[in-house]
């Protein structure tokens, strides 16, 4: 079974890596491939029996694969086929359905999955679940009170789910595709919504209705608190409320894990309703009943394991780590029930197929490995040890009795009943001990490449981070919590401010260890190659004493030190422009040095600078910018800046910034010595590459237009040049042709303003003489960047032009000799079969 199991999950991953869901040409490949792994196993020797055998498991195995697959395919076909129809995207349409999920609110409004029911489209296959914004407009009422369950009839304006797509960074259209949110958008009519009668059946909007009910009463019992999010987190699985502060802390202690509800939780759960179910059952006699005569006590625990861990797990969400353990918890308890024994490694193995079976999306999120990874290797750490443990404890407890009771003969006395005593508690203390940091070390271990393959670090104060944190969450915070769920008001009103205290204590204390010198180590997103090489690594690491040249496994890991990208040669350089969506970053790299042009929107739109900037940064392995250049004010470039303060080490800033701009004052508050306005004529040279400001002239101006002074920068290496515009507009454009106009020449241009009908003039282009011109623009824009007469102009003269909207971020390599460059995009170079859907 686990041999089948892990080949149908392959198959599962194999789809998920595919850039096109299979046509004939890829079934009948499989196929063959099928045919060809049978045969080759029948031809290898032995007798006949053997080869039989091998080729019967052989081909169960490619079976068990190419069923994966073939299921993966099918799934994602029948999901893709309720896209929004082209045409209507950006147009109204009312929508009646019911609200799914917990409603997130916030300055601008509220945030919330709907279920639709019926549309005025006449689309028969409509998206059946919308991701939702309702704003909180100035001229009209805030956004209502949204419960879940509660049907309404809307009028909302949709997009197709477009993510943004960098090198690093992870893939947001993968995620929505797993959560079946099929189409974006917002409520366009707001004075128009109706809340309609009755609410939505089923049992899945009666769990959402009490999520949302307990989330309001811890919310009604901690107010205010600092970590009231963490306390919602472990209540009922919502991790929306948890404040900035708190995730950096669990973050750079490795412990976030713990305000998921994963195994630790469900597993704590399903315990206490076995011990509740068996104790009411044996003491039915009291009742004037003998039911452990018609149904064991110990199988009553099981089921009662198996319905209140269920139960726990699906007001907690059901994600991928607690579907995990509640799979495990009922692979065990079915086959108890049914008078088996699964090995730990078989239940492992169908909680696997079934966590795939549910959702075969899960592959594509980091809880399924770290959740999955974690439990492997604890396993395979203690294979073999849990056996020699127990007939050890056996031993002690023989050797106890005798040393105690006296049947070895020799009558005790009573200081040595209590020596004896305290030893074997001791000895059992230290074993416990020993198996809680081998586990420890073993998870520390197999997760670390993991963890550098999703989040770029490794948090160095893990291991001591953890070896408090579990215990305490484990015995102390999260039953509490389970208390004030169970517990009717006032009286949960009390486990929740306690469970506060203790989460308080807790954060704390890891607080300080972050605080306690360097705990973050910061690594460059590996390839494929380097991680199966630390995966090798990992599982050598693990083997039991004595195998070959164990203590030689960490030269295994030594491929996660290398760099994402080998750095451009000496007098060379490397552009990438990112997809920002509406707004702009670009990334400058030479041999040794790196500097960010502009650095996305901020907080008031996407909070790129945040969730993209610094991702990719890390992701890269860049940990410090040799220069910060922000073109202008605008929001669209600003924004992003004070997220890449905080996060990364500048060395200097620059920007066509008005003295009064706030940014300064951040620049500043971050350590940023050198900071300084940019204007024409500054220049410098970094490995044999020439950067040269060409705008504003002067420097910025307080009170003139923000466009006008954006900064203008231009990177050569040799004869070949890249051009950064920001948002110069045409009058300024006009003003560098007539002033520098063989300075302006370049083969690469990142477009001015987006490609709006403001710039790009005639006379600029012919001056530039562009081969590449790349356009930074959102997907579906409200501006309608790039504007239709600009992208003419750019088309007509032959340019070859990338945009971010459609593929992703832009990534060109610029050498002083040899090939001309080429663009390479990232939604061609990692392409999967869910974009563009």
């Amino acid at each position: 079974m686990r041999a089948m199991c892990g080949a149908f999950a392959l198959g599962v991953v194999a789809l998920q890596q595919q850039a096109a869901l299979p046509g004939a040409a890829a079934w009948a490949g499989g196929g063959l491939a099928f045919g060809l792994c049978v045969w080759l196993a029948a031809a290898l020797r032995g007798d006949a029996r053997a080869r039989m055998q091998r080729a019967g498991f052989c081909a169960c195995c490619c079976a068990a694969a190419l069923a994966g697959f073939g299921y993966a395919a099918a799934h994602a076909q029948w999901r893709l086929s309720d896209a929004l129809p082209e045409p209507w995207q950006g147009r109204d349409i009312v929508v009646t359905g019911a609200v799914r999920g917990l409603p997130s609110r916030d300055a601008n409004g509220v945030r919330f999955l709907f279920d639709v029911d019926d549309n005025d489209a006449g689309i028969v296959r409509f998206p059946a679940t919308l991701s939702l914004a309702w704003y909180a407009f100035r001229r009209t009422a805030p956004p209502p009170e949204l419960v879940p369950g509660d049907r309404w009839r809307l009028r909302v304006r949709l997009k197709r789910p477009h993510g943004n797509a960098n090198f690093g960074v992870r893939d947001a259209e993968a995620a929505w595709l797993a959560r079946g949110i099929r189409a974006l958008g917002y409520v366009s009519a707001p004075h128009d919504a109706q809340r309609l009668t009755g609410g939505a059946p089923g049992i899945a909007a009666a769990i959402d209705r009490l999520r949302a009910r307990l989330r309001g009463r811890i919310v009604d019992v901690l107010g205010d608190a600092a970590h009231r999010g963490i306390v919602v987190a472990l209540a009922i699985g919502a991790q929306g409320d948890i404040g900035d502060d708190d995730w950096r802390i669990l973050r750079d202690t490795g412990t976030s894990h713990l305000v998921a509800i994963s195994g630790l939780h469900v597993g704590m759960v399903g315990g206490l309703c076995a011990w509740l179910a068996g104790r009411f059952w044996r003491r039915s006699g009291y009742v004037g009943r003998n039911w452990p005569l018609v149904l064991p006590a110990q199988k009553i625990a099981a089921i009662g394991a198996i319905i209140g861990s269920a139960g726990y797990a699906a007001l907690a969400g059901f994600n991928v780590p607690a579907q995990r353990a509640w799979w495990m918890l009922a692979a065990a308890g079915v086959a108890y029930l049914s008078g088996r024994s699964l090995a730990p490694s078989s239940v492992l193995a169908a909680a696997l197929g079934c966590v795939l079976l549910v959702d075969p999306w899960a592959v594509t999120a980091p809880g399924f490995w770290l959740s999955f990874g974690a439990v492997a290797a604890i396993l395979f750490v203690s294979s073999g040890r849990s056996a020699a443990r127990d007939a050890r404890e056996a031993d002690d407890g023989r050797a106890g009795r005798g040393a105690i009771d006296g049947s070895d003969g020799v009558p005790p006395s009573h200081a040595a009943r209590l020596r004896t005593v305290f030893a074997r508690a001791t000895r059992r203390l230290a074993r416990r001990v020993r198996d809680a940091a081998r586990a420890q070390y073993a998870v520390t271990i197999a997760l670390a490449p993991l963890t550098v393959l999703w989040f770029a670090q490794i948090p160095l104060a893990g291991p001591l981070a953890n070896a408090f944190a579990i215990p305490w969450v484990g015995s102390l915070v999260t039953p509490t919590v389970l208390a004030g769920v169970v517990l009717p008001a006032p009286l949960d009103a009390f486990a929740f401010a306690f469970a506060h205290a203790l989460v308080a204590t807790m954060m704390r204390l890891l607080e300080a260890t972050a605080g306690a010198g360097r705990t973050v180590w910061m690594l460059p997103v590996p390839g494929s190659l380097a991680l199966a090489t630390a995966a090798a690594g990992v599982v050598w690491a693990l083997t039991p004493r004595g195998w070959p040249l164990r203590h030689a496994a960490p030269l295994a890991w030594l491929p996660l030190l290398a760099p994402a990208s080998h750095a451009p040669p000496e007098g060379a350089f490397r552009l990438t422009a990112l997809d920002v969506g509406q707004g702009s970053a670009v990334l400058i790299e030479t041999a040794r040095h790196a500097l960010l042009f502009d650095a996305g929107p901020g907080p008031e739109a996407s909070n790129a600078g945040e969730r993209i900037v610094v991702p990719f940064l890390r992701a890269q392995g860049v940990r410090a910018l040799d220069a910060l250049v922000v073109s202008h004010a605008d929001s669209d470039h600003a924004g992003g800046a004070p997220a890449v303060l905080e996060s990364v080490t500048v060395a200097q800033m620059t920007g066509g910034l008005p003295p009064s701009n706030r940014l300064w004052r951040v620049a500043r508050a971050a350590g940023v010595t050198d900071a300084l306005p940019c204007a024409a004529g500054q220049r410098w040279r970094w490995d044999g590459v020439e950067f040269t400001t060409l705008w504003p002239d002067g420097g910025p101006r307080a009170g003139g237009a923000t466009n006008a002074q954006s900064c203008v920068l231009r990177v050569s290496a040799g004869e070949r040049a890249a051009l950064l515009t920001g948002d110069v507009d045409a009058r300024s454009e006009r003003t560098l042709v007539a002033g520098s106009r063989e300075a302006l020449a370049a083969q690469v241009l990142v477009v001015p303003h987006h490609g709006s009908r403001t710039s790009s003039t005639e006379p600029f282009l012919d001056s530039v003489e562009p081969r590449i011109a790349i356009f930074q623009v959102g997907y579906a824009n409200r501006f309608q960047h790039p504007h239709p007469t600009v992208w003419a102009r750019y088309v007509g003269r032959g340019i070859e032009l990338p945009r971010t909207d459609r593929d992703g971020a832009v990534r060109i390599d610029v050498t002083s000799n040899g090939a001309a460059p080429v663009p390479i995009r990232y939604r061609d170079a990692r392409r999967r079969y869910w974009m563009g859907w």
